[in-house]
Parts: C-alpha cells; structure tokens; sequence
C-alpha cells in the first residue's frame, strides 16, 4: 500500500482514523518500555564466511558480511534500558539504516509519475476496452490480467481510480452490474499485490530487510500469482454471467436503475487519451524497465543455472534502472529540462509518505537492538517453534501476519517490522528467508482486499456506489478459495 495514511471511505462520507505514522511511533515507545522488563540477550552469529561471532561482541561487529543466529546459543547479557533520547532518535536512525531502500522507493515515485503523465496506460487500457466493445466479458479476463501485471510488478492501487468511471459505464450498458467493474478493478490489482512478485513495496521492501535477494522465491510467487489469478478470474465471470442471465441474481439489484442513470451519463471513455506512436514507446519501456529488473535480482547461480550471468543486483542499481528509465522518457518526450525534474520530484513526494513509514517503522528495530531485546524475542520465538514442523511454522507465519496487518495496514510498516524478527526465526524452523517474505506479502495483499481502512478499497466501493457489507458479501467465498490456495503454496514451499 503506498499511500499510508489510514482512513476509511464509505459513500456518505470520510471518517478518519489513525495513521500507519503514529501507529508505528506508539510501538516505538512501546518497545522502548519492554527493553526495561525484558531480560538482555544475544544469539553466537556466524558469518558468511563461516566464522563465530560471540554474543557478547555482536554489536561491536564491522565486517560487514551478513550474520546469521546460531540457534541454541542465546546468552543473557546485561540491560540497555532505552529512554526519552533513544526513543525520539530512532527514527532519525531507522532513516540511516533503511536509505538505500528509502532512495529506491522515491526514484520509483519519480518514475511512475513521468510514466502517467505521458498517459500512455490510461491509453494503453482505453484502447483495450474501446475494441472489446459488443464483447465485453472478454473485459474480465483481459483487464484483470492487466491490473494483475500492475499489481505484481508495483503494487498498482491508487492508479485504479480514473478505470472506474472508463470501465463501470461499458459494463452496465453491456447488461452486467457496477459490482463487476469494481470486482475487474479491486480483484485484479489486488490478486497482483497478494502474489507480488518484484513489487518493490512489499517484496522489495521486506526482502531489503529479511537481507535475501528480491529473486528469491520469485517462481513460486508466479506459481500463486497464474493460481490466484485463475480462481478470480473464474470467480468474477461466474458472477457476471449470472447477472447477464438474469439482473436480480444481482447483489445490488436494488440500485440498477439509479446506476445506470449515474453510470451511464459518466462514461468517460472519450476523455482517456489515444494510444499514439510515443504512448507505446512509453508502455514498452514501462514493461521492459521490470523485466530487465527481474532479470538482475534473480540468484541464477544459487539455482544452478550457469549458463544466464548471474548479475547480483540489489537497492543500488535498481535505483539506477528506474532513474535512467525516468530520463528514456524524459527525453523521448522532449520534455523541458523543468517539467521532467519538477514531475519527478512530484512523483517522488508522492511517496514520502513511504519513506517516513519505513524510517519509523525501521525506528522499532533500532530501539530492539539497541536495548539488546531482540535476540530476547527470537529466544522466546525459538521456544515456540521447537518441535513445529516447517509446514506448521509456515502457515502460524502467515496467520500472524495476517493479525499484524490489521494493526499495520501499511505494506512498507508491516516489512520493516516484522522482518528483522521473522527472517532470523525461519532459520530456527527451517524454513528459507524468502518463504517468509512470501508469507508476509500474501497475508498483507488479502487483508488490503477486506479492510475499512483500506483507502484503495473503501475509495473504490464509494466511486462504485458499493457498500461495504456488499462487497464482504461477495468477496468472502473467494478469500476463503484464495486463502486454502496460498497455505498449499506456502506448504509446499516448505519443500522447494
């Protein structure tokens, strides 16, 4: 979710609630509180290279290879208690720690505002839905194909808006209900959110901080993301063909009449600009820009694949993709020297908001470690887990994230703050870093399809004219489909 702000929508009117911000800030405090209860303590780690570094030095470690806890060895040391100082400082210090995630996350912003602004999607998607016009359930499966690839690729949510009014209107006038172009829309971003395969807002982000490659996992969340697709798919035009069939098999039967005066004076198709020469060259670029990303994270050596280069890259030169990708178009579209730096920047404001959660949130972890209560945790953790099987550890994972999702609806807050803790304890159990961070991003996508605090959800129903207990009602036998789906896949991942 890239917009952090918790608020619920409804069709009468906005209530707010409070934010992801002060949300993370109060955990803060919390966990500065705990590190006066906790007892002190810290795992023996070992290093890339193999050697043993003593709980007792841990903190003091500058070699930079990334260190792993040795289960069983955590030693009690003395407390650290955090106070007033530490706790208003850790987010300054969640901000150094997280910069190179934080830098990718705002050139990321730049760029996809300079990909809007060309209108070349808006374009993209208009084209699609003028010439399926007398054959629009071929819409469904088309465009939730569509909205899955934004999804996955980079968490596409806020973008959906200006769809509704294109793809509502064609749909009603086709003989289906407004619930279907807010299905199309909500189920076919939302199912590329849930399997998130290189987003860089919830996959990139908890893979930053769960320290494994972002191509780690990448082909089971593929797997999920044809599987989940699927069933929404099917789900959706199962639903649709109903109501074609016969209107009162509709759940919002009861406004047909209202919607279609409402809709149908709203069909603004003509307003979405025409898909010229340079809007393609944009949405080329666009789809190149990810693949190209794919291809640089993914680990080929690690899989045994020798004859791919294996290119290792991480925060620092995807940064560097996406910003020369942002200057391809900027100069493709001759944009004056103003209007690209100003636009990106734009772009990049757009998505403060993220940078400030993932320093907060990222303030958690300081106050953790600095008040030596970390390795507390995982020891406790550790207990737990003695004795669960992989499979069982996998699917607690996934539940608990779903719990923590509510509390934490922000994407980019959740990664931060659970990572750090859950990535060590999967090695406890057995389990690889990267089917943890597929367990967060899973349960993290499907509560942002349920939630009243979902912006993009609860602004979606309300331009749809939906209520919310409709939209629970439909919805919830394919969350229940989709659930079953993703604790299979996890299980097996377990395996893999």
């Amino acid at each position: 979710m890239k917009k952090d702000i918790i608020k619920t929508q409804t069709i009468e009117g906005t209530k707010h609630f409070i934010s992801a911000y002060t949300i993370l800030f109060l955990l803060i405090i919390l966990v500065a509180g705990l590190t006066w209860i906790l007892p002190a303590g810290k795992y023996d780690y070992k290093t890339e290279s193999g050697d043993i570094i003593k709980a007792s030095v841990v903190n003091s470690y500058t070699g930079g290879e990334t260190l792993t806890p040795i289960a069983g060895t955590y030693t009690k040391l003395n407390k650290n208690p955090q106070g007033v100082l530490d706790v208003l400082t850790a987010p300054i210090k969640g901000f150094y720690n997280g910069v190179d995630i934080i830098l990718f996350v705002l050139v990321i912003g730049g760029f996809l505002k300079l990909v809007t602004i060309t209108g070349a999607i808006d374009a993209g998607i208009a084209r699609v839905t003028r010439k399926l016009k007398g054959k629009e359930i071929y819409l469904i499966p088309i465009l939730m194909i569509l909205f899955a690839l934004g999804g996955t690729t980079y968490g596409m949510g806020e973008e959906l808006v200006p769809f509704y009014l294109l793809i509502i209107p064609v749909l009603i006038a086709a003989g289906f209900d407004a619930l279907v172009g807010a299905a199309i829309l909500l189920l076919g971003a939302g199912i590329g959110v849930v399997a998130s395969t290189v987003n860089p807002f919830a996959t990139g982000i908890a893979s930053g901080f769960a320290e494994v490659p972002l191509g780690d996992g990448i082909g089971l969340r593929l797997i999920l993301l044809v599987l989940g697709l699927f069933l929404c798919i099917h789900y959706v035009m199962k639903y649709a063909k109903s109501v074609k069939e016969d209107p009162k098999n509709s759940l919002i039967y009861n406004m047909r009449l209202s919607n279609r005066e409402y809709f149908l004076k709203k069909d603004s198709t003509s307003n979405f600009p025409e898909l010229t020469g340079k809007r393609k060259f944009v949405l080329w670029l666009f789809g190149l820009t990810f693949l190209i990303m794919v291809y640089g994270v993914i680990p080929f050596s690690d899989l045994g694949i020798t004859m791919i280069p294996t290119l290792g890259w991480w925060f620092t030169e995807l940064t560097v993709l996406f910003l020369t990708s942002s200057i391809l178009i900027g100069l493709f579209y001759k944009m004056p020297e103003e209007s690209f730096t100003n636009n990106f920047v734009i772009g990049a404001k757009d998505l403060l908001g993220v940078a400030l959660i993932i320093g907060i949130a990222r303030g958690i972890t300081v106050i953790m470690n600095q008040g030596l209560i970390t390795d507390t945790i995982l020891s406790y953790s550790e207990t737990a887990v003695t004795g669960l099987s992989s499979v069982v550890f996998i699917n607690v994972a996934y539940w608990l994230h779903i719990a923590l999702s509510f509390f934490i609806p922000s994407s980019s807050g959740l990664a931060t703050f659970s990572m750090p803790i859950m990535a060590p304890l999967a090695g406890f159990a057995g389990v690889s870093k990267a089917l943890i961070v597929t367990a967060f991003q899973t349960a993290s996508g499907m509560v942002n399809l349920i939630t009243p605090t979902s912006v993009i959800l609860m602004g979606g129903l309300a331009i749809s004219r939906i209520s919310y207990n409709i939209w629970f009602k439909f919805v919830m036998p394919l969350l229940i489909q989709l659930t079953i789906l993703i604790m299979i896949i996890l299980s097996i991942g377990v395996f893999i």
